[in-house]
């Protein structure tokens, strides 16, 4: 039976899209580096943050990013390419800054799109952008959540976006999601789960909600889930007494062992005095932290973890490997599936897992957070299923 690769990747490139210059070199070169090795026939690639924090003055750019990536010499054998990119800033009730690129190798014939809007798959060819609110677009399925997700903050882009696809006579759905963040430190480890952990909670069950709603499709949902350790427990494992103090910028909080202070936080200070812990191999240690996925076991699945945290990285260009001292480092960027979906991931005939699931750019500097890839081969099906 055929099989075919198939890359995901999730990117926040928020940082890079306020900063371009030398981030941007490098985020090229890297994500050109992974199709290369991997040599998928399809590539869906989920950004978040598009146009960064500045979208006003730096959006326009973003979009030449777009098109350059579009029509990298790197890239020239996907002959078929799809961008949708969520760029209307003026609708901010809808606005969402999210991009989905796809490409489609000129090896690959039987893939075809769905039209929401009609009903059925239509097919492809060539290459195609839409830049806009996406609210016309048939082919894209897109929500920013309701204001009262998070009602603390009076705007927010955080949304989803969905497209569905015939590869192969397979139907999936991909899911480009970015979730609620956490905006205190300190309140973040006032609770377990924190306030922000049960916001994003809410938020992804409506996804899912939305999602089932449908047809049930096997679906990827890969973005930026801005899931964070539990930090109350991550701090009550190592056994430090707080010392609170309260200073002109705020709330201080140290954590001290035998005199010697080992982490300092404020609302957006997390420095650790051993920062080397979240870089190296105790980052499984670390795992046992990542409570979030938990509530949602029931209905997805994820590879194993086996890189370190994606999130939050200097932009720094000339220190790619280090953490900022602003929150604790956690896995934000992931791939999640359906059960169903995950049963598509195909193991050779030899047993040996053809599945690769990793961190993009460990040692270049890409932003603030690292891309993150899921790369499978999955094979065809034999009859094409009904719409």
């Amino acid at each position: 039976m055929e099989s075919l690769g198939v890359l995901l990747i999730t990117s926040n490139i928020g940082s890079m899209s306020d900063e371009p210059g030398e981030i941007e070199k490098n985020w090229l070169q890297e994500f050109h580096k992974t199709v290369q090795d991997h040599q998928p026939a399809f590539v869906a690639l989920h950004l978040q943050e598009f146009g960064g924090k500045h979208y006003q003055e730096t959006m326009a750019s973003a979009e030449l990013f777009i098109r350059k990536l579009m029509k990298s010499e790197e890239l020239s054998e996907y002959d078929c390419v799809l961008a949708f990119i969520d760029k209307d800033f003026t609708q901010p009730d809808k606005f969402t800054a999210l991009g989905s690129v796809y490409f489609i190798h000129n090896s690959l014939h039987n893939v075809q799109i769905y039209d929401f809007q009609e009903g059925q798959f239509v097919s492809l060819s060539g290459h195609a952008v839409w830049m806009s609110s996406l609210e016309d677009c048939p082919t894209v399925h897109k929500e920013r959540f309701p204001q009262d997700f998070w009602p603390e903050f009076a705007w927010t882009r955080k949304g989803f976006m969905r497209t569905r696809w015939l590869v192969h006579n397979r139907i999936l759905d991909l899911v480009n999601l970015h979730l609620f963040h956490d905006a205190s430190n300190l309140v973040s480890c006032d609770s377990s789960p924190s306030v922000y952990s049960s916001n994003r909670r809410r938020a992804l069950y409506h996804v899912l909600t939305r999602l089932q709603d449908d047809c049930n499709a096997p679906f990827f949902l890969f973005g930026d889930f801005n899931f964070r350790l539990d930090l109350k427990s991550l701090i009550q494992a190592q056994g430090w007494p707080p010392s609170v103090t309260r200073e002109a910028d705020g709330q201080t909080v140290a954590y001290k062992q035998d005199g010697e202070v080992q982490l300092v936080m404020k609302i957006k200070r997390f420095e650790h005095q051993n920062a080397k812990i979240f870089q190296d191999d105790s980052h499984h240690m670390l795992l046992r932290f990542d409570h979030e996925p938990i509530p949602f076991l029931n209905e997805l699945a994820e590879v194993q973890i086996s890189f370190p945290p994606t999130y939050p990285f200097s932009e720094n260009v000339m220190k790619p490997s280090e953490f900022m001292a602003t929150r604790c480092p956690a896995w934000c960027d992931r791939v999640f599936m359906s059960h169903a979906a995950r049963a598509l991931l195909h193991k050779g005939y030899d047993g040996e897992d053809r599945v690769q699931y990793g961190r993009i750019g460990g040692d270049v500097c890409m932003g603030d957070h690292k891309p993150v890839f899921l790369y499978f081969k999955m094979e065809s099906q034999l009859e094409q299923p009904e719409d």
